[in-house]
């Protein structure tokens, strides 16, 4: 701090907070207790047992940026003893998870054992016993048996446990590195403190309030039991210099802003809207213009979540945000499916009081603007996924937005069916990361059998590619095209392990896409670090 006079002062704007479990960087699948104990046992116990057995292959593979977002650990430096102890604590505190995983695939091969078409009643006495009051089985109408989570009573249990949450804290600088998120635990370092909170506590809104409202350090210091040995560090945090004031719009039309990735911003004089919130950090020289955290209004009304990926939903700064959201809008999940836990009560059981589930083509009314959720189609790998929504504003003035997102248009009739309803619009925010990963990065820690690699290979989390997007602009007409949530920017990398060349299909795609726009008449711009748009 710069003055020791006064104990008023504001946290410094390049203050990170990472929300971990059992050291790992939280993300929504580690806060639902099924996903959560199959991605320990099928994710994390992995890696860390392919660590302590081969450090150096870890060390190597890093470097390599091919193996960039692989499941090899970030430590050039010998941490085999500390993941030892990690790998060893998490076998032991989260043995109830692990057995957790262990019946789930018991279940399903029961059941995938069990002859078709017949009464299901009898087989509720052979569902495993931890089993027992959390599931309810079914058919499909091709016979098919299944089972679903009966999710509300998996969080009331044992297996959802806010011991193993905790936050650390730490000031980052120009260069916007972090180990990858999902292969990466946080071990201490020297320059984070880590504090044993849950993520719901209001304490982290009491700490990040102080980025734009001054605090008094003693108190926030007492309130967080910041360790004597941290204090020195903790004071490097905050500061008296005032940060600048947001300068809310008063425009007669509507200002968006892009932040990074998926995240905008949309404001008129009577509300703000943020759409996916993935927001960079302020307080040092970049070579990468960029909108921060203090370039967001004091109260957002809504943040619109478009699906349950890590790199849409960024826990870091949502619960930076929590303060400031007065309502968090979800699509609405498939109510059991283990693939797709359910967003209204994970951001509740973290601390978000008013969240709202939208369906397909639901709409939220507000006093200049609807807001409609429309079918967002591919992108997880042809998994039975609900909880993706493409977002339609249609605001007082005739303008009308659509935030697309990572939507694959696969199948263009439903879009022309959609159009028909909602009409044309002025401006669409469209997702091209179109080569994306395979089914197993994301989902492999939830499937009962590996898969082929061949069948691996063709089951992408992608976007549009040109001729995809190409539909989407015939379909929609827009006057304005901006191509999005391609994890471009350099703070992006930690959770999406995307680095493009000159010859990456995303690029290569949108590239064609663009000058196809411009050949139209449309103006088209792939984003990038920060734009702000005005339209009257």
């Amino acid at each position: 701090m710069q003055n020791s006079n006064t104990n008023e002062c504001y946290l410094k704007l390049n203050v990170v907070i990472e929300p971990l479990i059992d050291f790992w960087y939280a993300w929504s699948h580690l806060i639902s207790p099924a996903t959560a104990a199959m991605n320990i046992k099928k994710r994390h116990l992995r890696i860390m047992n392919s660590y302590i057995k081969n450090s150096k292959t870890h060390s190597i593979a890093v470097k390599n940026p091919k193996m960039l977002g692989g499941p090899f650990m970030d430590y050039q430096n010998d941490r085999v003893n500390e993941i030892s102890k990690l790998y060893d604590d998490t076998v032991q505190k989260r043995a109830h998870l692990l057995e957790l995983d262990e019946a789930l695939r018991e279940l399903n091969e029961i059941l995938q054992g069990e002859i078709k078409g017949f009464s299901l009643n009898s087989m509720y006495d052979k569902v495993p016993e931890i089993l027992k009051g959390y599931v309810e089985l079914y058919y499909d109408l091709n016979n098919n048996v299944n089972y679903r989570l009966i999710e509300p009573l998996l969080y009331q249990s044992k297996y959802y446990d806010e011991s193993c949450q905790s936050i650390t804290l730490q000031l980052i600088d120009a260069d916007d590195s972090r180990s990858f998120v999902l292969s990466t635990p946080r071990l201490p370092e020297e320059h984070v403190i880590h504090l044993n909170i849950p993520f719901k506590s209001e304490l982290i809104d009491e700490l990040f309030k102080m980025k734009k409202v001054p605090g008094d350090y003693e108190r926030i210091k007492n309130l967080l039991n910041i360790p004597a040995e941290k204090e020195e560090q903790f004071k490097q945090f905050f500061t008296t210099e005032k940060p600048a004031d947001f300068k809310k719009y008063d425009g007669p039309g509507v200002r968006t802003r892009y932040f990074g990735h998926a995240c905008v911003l949309v404001e008129t004089q009577k509300m703000s809207i943020l759409v996916d919130p993935v927001i960079s950090y302020d307080g040092y020289e970049t070579d990468v213009n960029r909108y921060t955290i203090n370039d967001l209004p004091e109260e957002i009304d809504y943040v619109l979540i478009t699906h349950n990926h890590q790199d849409h939903i960024l826990l870091e700064t949502l619960l930076q945000l929590r303060h400031r959201i007065k309502t968090i809008i979800v699509p609405s999940s498939s109510k059991g499916n283990l693939q797709d836990p359910d967003l209204k009560l994970m951001f509740k059981k973290i601390g978000f009081s008013q969240v709202v589930e939208l369906n397909e083509l639901d709409s939220v009314k507000m006093e200049n603007c609807t807001i409609t959720g429309l079918p967002f189609l591919g992108e997880h790998a042809d998994l039975d996924v609900r909880s993706k929504l493409c977002y339609h504003f249609s605001l007082h003035n005739g303008i009308r937005l659509l935030f697309a997102a990572d939507s694959c248009n696969i199948e263009p009739k439903i879009y022309e069916k959609v159009k028909d309803m909602v009409g044309e619009v002025d401006v669409l925010f469209l997702g091209m990361e179109c080569e994306g990963a395979p089914l197993s990065w994301l989902y492999g820690p939830l499937m009962y059998e590996k898969l082929d690699r061949e069948k691996d290979l063709s089951r992408r989390l992608a976007g549009s590619d040109y001729d995809q997007g190409i539909a989407f602009i015939d379909i929609f007409n827009p006057k304005d095209v901006f191509v999005y949530a391609m994890g471009m920017e350099p703070w992006l990398v930690f959770i999406s392990s995307i680095k493009y060349t000159d010859e990456s299909k995303a690029i290569v795609e949108s590239n064609k896409l663009l000058k196809e726009c411009i050949s139209r008449g449309i103006s088209a711009e792939r984003l990038f670090g920060e734009k702000t748009i005005e339209y009257l």
